[in-house]
């Protein structure tokens, strides 16, 4: 999508903290960071949000998570505990159409969470 903040980043028009990448995923540091560590995990695929999601994507979706399994071990985050967030439309306070996996940890995580 031409004017979607998030493909701009896949494809380097703006910069980020790159914290993984590779053929379908890209991971990067949040600039509002809401915890020590907060990643935000995106397909490549411009998928607008989780309702948008097709029978397709399955995979896609499992490998984020697996993704997040990966970052949340390389940055000493998963024996404590992290939090994966998705907020799916304006109500849920998704800011990007573009859909993203919040990664958060480094501290404890209170609950409810807003």
């Amino acid at each position: 999508m031409s004017d979607c903040l998030f493909c701009h980043l896949i494809q380097g028009k703006i910069k980020s903290k790159i914290i993984y990448e590779d053929n379908e995923v890209f991971a990067f540091e949040d600039i509002h960071p809401q915890a020590p560590i907060h990643i935000l995990i995106v397909p490549k695929k411009h998928i607008p949000n989780l309702t948008q999601l097709r029978e397709e994507d399955k995979e896609l979706v499992g490998k984020i998570h697996l993704v997040a399994k990966r970052i949340a071990e390389d940055l000493s985050i998963s024996r404590n505990g992290f939090r994966i967030v998705i907020n799916s439309g304006r109500d849920a306070g998704e800011t990007v159409e573009h859909l993203h996996f919040h990664l958060l940890g480094g501290r404890k995580l209170n609950w409810p969470p807003g």
